[in-house]
Formats: structure tokens, C-alpha cells, sequence
């Protein structure tokens, strides 16, 4: 997709758009294993990597050191996979279709979705680490008065 296809990423209509960056120590696998697995859409293929993913956007970048406009700050992948210092969380009307073609797609998930009640949800790391929770809103919807999605 050419730049000029994502007016909504680089140039918001409404004046803002909300991205997630994640710091990758290599660009093209974390791309490719997004573009893949979950079935984001490449918006720029450089470095950094911008990805469509629905409603939003995943910026990919390496880490490195500090510049003038972050003095002091160091920009790191996840030391292990093991530490959580951010999550996606991604709804999803069907958690069970989505899982299942995520895992075909080679997504290794901790484990299969759970019912905790008020939602069902499992997580996949990606390539760096870094924990993404599927879940689908099943008790919570029940809460607020509204229907679960059938």
C-alpha cells in the first residue's frame, strides 16, 4: 500500500490517530510475522514499519538512544519474554474463529481461550515478546445491559 492510501495515519481527518509503537529488535520479521499471523496490512515498509491493523495502527521500530527530543531515554525490545511492560488487547466479536486462524497462521498462543465470565481470552507473543490478548466480551456486555454477540 502506497503512503497516500492512509490519509487516516498520515493525515487524520479528525485531527488525531491513536498508534501503538513497538520496539523490535528486527523490523522485517516483526512485520512480517504482523502482517502474517494477525493479517495486518503494510502501510510502509521501511524502518520504521507501519501496519493497518482494523481500526489502528502498529508502528515497528529498533531501539536506540537517546535524541534531542527524548534526551536521557533509551529505546529497548522487551529484556525477556517473561516481563510484561505493555500489552495490546485486541476485541474480537468470535475469539474462538480468530484463535484458530491465528494458530493456523503460526501464532503460539500460552493457552486456549479461557472463559473468565465476563470475557473469554487467551494471549500469542509476538517474535520480541511481547504479550497481545485476545478476548471476546461475553459477561461484561450482560453487565451493562447490552447482549453478548451470538
Amino acid at each position: 500500500m502506497a503512503d497516500n492510501e492512509a490519509p487516516d495515519y498520515f493525515q487524520p481527518a479528525g485531527g488525531a490517530v491513536l498508534t501503538h509503537l513497538l520496539i523490535v529488535r528486527d523490523v522485517d520479521r516483526s512485520r512480517e510475522y504482523y502482517r502474517r499471523v494477525l493479517g495486518a496490512e503494510v502501510v510502509r515498509d521501511g524502518s520504521p514499519a507501519i501496519l493497518r491493523f482494523h481500526n489502528s495502527y502498529l508502528v515497528l521500530n529498533t531501539g536506540g538512544g537517546p535524541t534531542d527530543d527524548k534526551p536521557g531515554v533509551q529505546v529497548a525490545a522487551p529484556a525477556d519474554s517473561r516481563t510484561l511492560t505493555s500489552a495490546m488487547n485486541i476485541r474480537v466479536t468470535d475469539v474462538r474463529t480468530v484463535y484458530a486462524q491465528w494458530r493456523a497462521r503460526g501464532g503460539e498462543f500460552l493457552t486456549e481461550p479461557m472463559d473468565h465470565g465476563v470475557e473469554i481470552r487467551c494471549y500469542l507473543k509476538d517474535p520480541d515478546g511481547h504479550l497481545i490478548e485476545l478476548g471476546q466480551a461475553t459477561g461484561i456486555l450482560a453487565e451493562q445491559g447490552r447482549p453478548p454477540a451470538a
